[in-house]
């Protein structure tokens, strides 16, 4: 079972959750709805989680391949349900920027496998009706 705690720390919606190994992040809502940006809002952090999870399957599958990762970088951008409440996720595009001496083939497997199987973020929100859309660019370093 996975532990996570959640403290308010600040002003009204100012929160820092932490994980049980002390790992921590702040957490706010926007100042257009009382917070003060004290941290991340929490949808943005299912992007965060999204980038995180598939960048890690990537990397394995890539060193697998023995190809050489030298720099990686994801560009995330959502879009959410217009006029609901909860408001999810409804579209998501990534843009996997690799560097380094990397197949493009091997890269784009490697992104599909991610985002298509293995990435349990990905899934959620997947399963939660959110379409996600991926494009990947390597670049020979």
């Amino acid at each position: 079972m996975i532990h996570i705690e959640v403290n308010r720390r600040h002003g009204d919606y100012g929160f820092e959750a932490a994980d049980a190994f002390g790992h921590t992040v702040r957490l706010d809502t926007s100042p257009e709805t009382g917070g003060e940006n004290y941290g991340v809002r929490p949808m943005q952090m299912l992007l965060m989680g999204l980038g995180g999870c598939s960048g890690i399957d990537i990397v394995s599958i890539l060193k697998k391949q023995r190809q050489t990762v030298k720099g990686f970088r994801m560009l995330i951008d959502g879009e959410r349900e217009k006029g609901k409440e909860p408001s999810l996720w409804e579209n998501i595009s990534i843009v996997f920027e690799l560097t380094g001496d990397i197949d493009i083939e091997k890269a784009r497997r490697a992104c599909e496998l991610s985002v298509e199987k293995y990435c349990s973020v990905a899934a959620t929100l997947t399963k939660a009706g959110c379409n996600i859309k991926w494009d990947v660019k390597v670049v020979g370093g």
